[in-house]
């Protein structure tokens, strides 16, 4: 059931702020009461509460029988992308092109051919307020035409894409004018003025299962929204079920896939200001606060990577990770990822509780890996830190893929987290 709710909720989330929407909603469902940042508030024995910040989301219980520490997890909302640029149609001789900019480190060539459209927010002016409205545009709308191999004849043996040129979408929509703002006001009906926007492409593809027995899911943006809506759906059903010990904490942060320095990313004050609220307003003092925080621990849950059968050579030699092959423990010498062994333990022990297996990952020793925001939220507030993803191929794909069974241990995991203290 968690596998199904996970690609439904993928099935809506066509850029970093529906994906907003669709946290605080199901939060909303589950009795959370939001509050802005810039809101008193007064936490409450039993209370559920959330908060959104631009592109990132914030969630806690406080359990009746409260004990000191939180029990965290970290992921992230956002995906490789191509932004759309202010100002952004471009005539193209006969054709209408849309000007973008590349987001994160995305396979370029996954993009071509395929349906595409945007998605985001605009700001309209509405009297003398500006008010921040959700738009998708539900069309095929947009492709990127690859050149034929007759003109490049080399395409099959090595490209070099260069995104200013090979990427650039052909807006095929009816008389879109000059004015980008102009064309949005017109398509979405809206008669105020529109004042910015900050929107992205997004391929058209739904999340489908494939498989003879459906055990394995295609979709874009698995990394990282399978993470992101199984630590969602594990903290709803553990903050409503737990009474007594720590405060579980849910943080979905943005822009992880530019390096997290940002209003809503990892190297944000987000998630210290969010803690240090919470304990300020429970009465804890500073002396307190240390205490706290050392009972505490932060799963850190980004995807990882699987051993790709077509390169074998690829993987490290002792490192055997497969799609549904269980939850994977991330770590890196140059601590990209924080896993250590205490961590480790903290998790396979977890684990064992559920009778799941754990795989471990570690990138070949010359090559240069990825990294995630476990580290970076970690030089905000110290704790006790592991690194863990659901295995997946095609990561930064266009359309990725990975095993439904990984989707319901990561759910379950995260939930046995939220609840183990």
């Amino acid at each position: 059931m968690s596998t199904e709710k996970v690609i439904k909720l993928l099935s809506s989330s066509h850029s970093v702020f529906h994906v907003v929407e669709n946290m605080a909603r199901e939060l909303a469902k589950a009795g959370f009461e939001e509050f802005l940042p810039s809101e008193h508030v007064t936490f409450k024995s039993g209370g559920k509460y959330f908060m959104r910040r631009d592109g990132a989301v914030v969630a806690f219980a406080i359990p009746k029988l409260l004990k000191p520490g939180f029990s965290i997890v970290a992921t992230h909302n956002d995906s490789p992308t191509f932004a759309v640029k202010p100002q952004p149609i471009l005539p193209r001789g006969f054709a209408v092109a849309l000007n973008t900019e590349p987001y994160g480190g995305g396979i370029y060539y996954s993009w071509l051919d395929r349906p595409l459209s945007f998605a985001g927010r605009i700001y309209v002016k509405v009297g003398d307020k500006v008010e921040e409205r959700l738009v998708d545009i539900d069309e095929d709308l947009l492709v990127i035409p690859s050149l034929a191999i007759h003109q490049n004849r080399d395409v099959n043996s090595g490209h070099e894409f260069n995104a200013a040129k090979d990427m650039v979408p052909l807006f095929l929509a009816d008389n879109p004018g000059n004015d980008f703002h102009e064309y949005l006001a017109r398509k979405l009906g809206i008669k105020e003025p529109i004042l910015g926007h900050d929107l992205s492409l997004y391929v058209r593809e739904c999340p489908r299962l494939i498989g003879e027995k459906k055990d394995f899911v295609l979709s874009p943006r698995l990394d990282d929204l399978a993470c992101s809506y199984s630590s969602l759906l594990a903290f709803i059903k553990a903050a409503g079920e737990k009474k007594e010990g720590t405060i579980p904490f849910f943080i979905s942060f943005d822009n992880e896939e530019v390096g997290s320095r940002t209003f809503a990313g990892a190297d944000s004050d987000l998630l210290e200001t969010s803690l240090s609220r919470i304990l300020a307003k429970l009465g804890v003092s500073e002396d307190e606060r240390a205490g706290f925080l050392t009972n505490s621990a932060m799963l850190s849950a980004d995807n990882a990577h699987a051993n790709h059968p077509n390169f074998p050579e690829m993987a490290d030699p002792t490192t055997k990770v497969a799609l549904n092959g269980g939850i994977v423990l991330k770590y890196n010498a140059d601590q990209k990822y924080t896993t250590n062994g205490h961590s480790a333990a903290y998790v396979k022990d977890l684990a064992s509780k559920l009778n799941q297996p754990i795989q471990e990952f570690t990138n070949r020793s010359d090559l240069r890996g990825g990294s995630t925001l476990g580290n970076i939220a970690n030089a905000h507030v110290s704790l006790l830190t592991a690194d863990i993803g659901i295995a997946q191929l095609a990561m930064h794909s266009a359309v990725e893929l990975c095993g439904t069974e990984d989707i319901k241990r990561m759910v379950d995991l995260l939930e046995a987290h939220y609840k183990a203290n």
